[in-house]
Parts: structure tokens; sequence; C-alpha cells
């Protein structure tokens, strides 16, 4: 009987631990999702800037790769919440957290693709233009497209809406100061001209996806080894 009750307890135990790994081992736990943002966000808005300093094209929308970072992410959870055998809630709550922040994204980008376009044919439509002047004289006028000034500073503020969500549910610090600069960050992109809004807001990846999914990847794999 004393064997059968310790053999019992010692399953009872594996069972536990296994099913703590397990929980662990979710999207956001294991850095992947961190990492996918940081890259996508950062080769995005800073291949931005570059094509609008030094005037040249690619020949696509670069932020058509987050709308494809979404499909990733779907896939992950989608598998994750098959395998799983603990049932966490948290992770389904930020999983739509961070689904609808790469969907608002796009939808950002879709605003600022389409609406200085359909504005300019409007305006035509009633009989003028946007125009450039200069003060001094010192250059001739210029016919203007219309365009939302420091747009891209919205980016940047929607970037620490699921990074100090996740900080605050998984008790993250690098993520909750993460949050905490891109707020910085955005508050520096109103007073900044346009073009500095992109490095800003790659900067803002980095420092809320990419250096905290490098420190969670490292602690996941770390865990991993230990119960190999």
């Amino acid at each position: 009987m004393a064997d059968e009750k310790k053999m019992t307890e010692q399953e009872s135990l594996d069972l536990i631990t296994n099913m703590i790994r397990k929980a662990k081992g979710s999207y956001h736990e294991t850095g992947i999702g961190s990492l996918l943002w940081g890259t996508v966000v950062a080769i995005a808005s800073f291949l931005t800037y570059f094509q609008r300093t030094y005037d040249f094209n690619i020949g696509f929308d670069i932020w058509l790769i987050v709308l494809a970072a979404i499909i990733p992410q779907i896939v992950i959870s989608v598998r994750e919440k098959r395998s799983t055998q603990v049932k966490k809630y948290e992770d389904d709550a930020l999983n739509t957290v961070w689904l609808v922040f790469g969907i608002s994204i796009f939808g950002l980008n879709f605003y600022q693709s389409i609406v200085p376009g359909v504005t300019a044919d409007i305006i035509q439509q009633e009989g003028w233009q946007m125009t450039k002047n200069y003060l001094d004289g010192s250059k001739p006028d210029e016919i203007l497209k219309p365009f939302p000034p420091s747009f891209y500073s919205l980016f940047i503020l929607l970037y620490a809406f699921p990074t100090l969500v996740t900080g605050i549910v998984k008790q993250f610090k690098p993520m909750l100061f993460g949050a905490i600069i891109a707020y910085g960050l955005f508050i520096c992109s109103c007073f900044t001209r346009s073009e500095y809004d992109w490095l800003l807001g790659g900067a803002a990846a980095i420092i809320c996806w990419f250096i905290p999914g490098i420190i969670l990847r490292r602690k996941y794999l770390a865990q991993q080894r230990k119960h190999v």
C-alpha cells in the first residue's frame, strides 16, 4: 500500500509538472510573438524611412508584411490551443489583443494609402488645390498632394497598447518598460519632422517587442533544456 501510494504521488507530481510546462509554452511566453512583430514592424518602419528620404521604391507596399505576420500568429495560436491540455483564458485574450492590433495596423496603413488620393480627387472636383507657398519667394509655388501630418505618430501610440497589456497580464517588466518608452517616443514624434517618425517607430518596435522577445526566447529555451 505504501509503495502504491508513493507511486501515485510521484505520478501526480509528474502530471502537474508536465501541465505547467505545457502552459508555459504559449505563443506569448516562448518569445515567438514578440520576435515576429518586432522584426516585421522594425523592417517596415526603417525601410519606409529610407524610401522617403532617398526617394526610391521597392515595387510593393512593405507594410503588407505586417498583414502577413497575422497568419503565422493565427496558425501558432490554433496549434497551441489544440495541443495544450491546460486552458489559459489569459492567452486567448492576449491572442485576441494581438490579432486586433495587427488588423488595426493594416487599417491605418490602408487609410494612409487611400485617403490622400481620394481627398485630392474631391478637392480637384471642387475646383481648388493645396499649394506650398514660400514666404521669402525663394522658390516657385508647388502643388501638394493632401497628406495627414505626422500620421505615423498614431502607429507608435498603437504599438504601446498590446505591449502594455501583455506586460501587465504576464507581469513581464521588459514589456512594461517598452510600452512606457513607446509612449515617450509617441510624444517626441509629435514634435519632429514626419520622416523621423519612421525611425522612432522602428526604435519602438525593437524596444517593445524584439528585445523582450529575445529575453523570453532565452528563458524558454533554458527552461526546456532543464527538463530534457
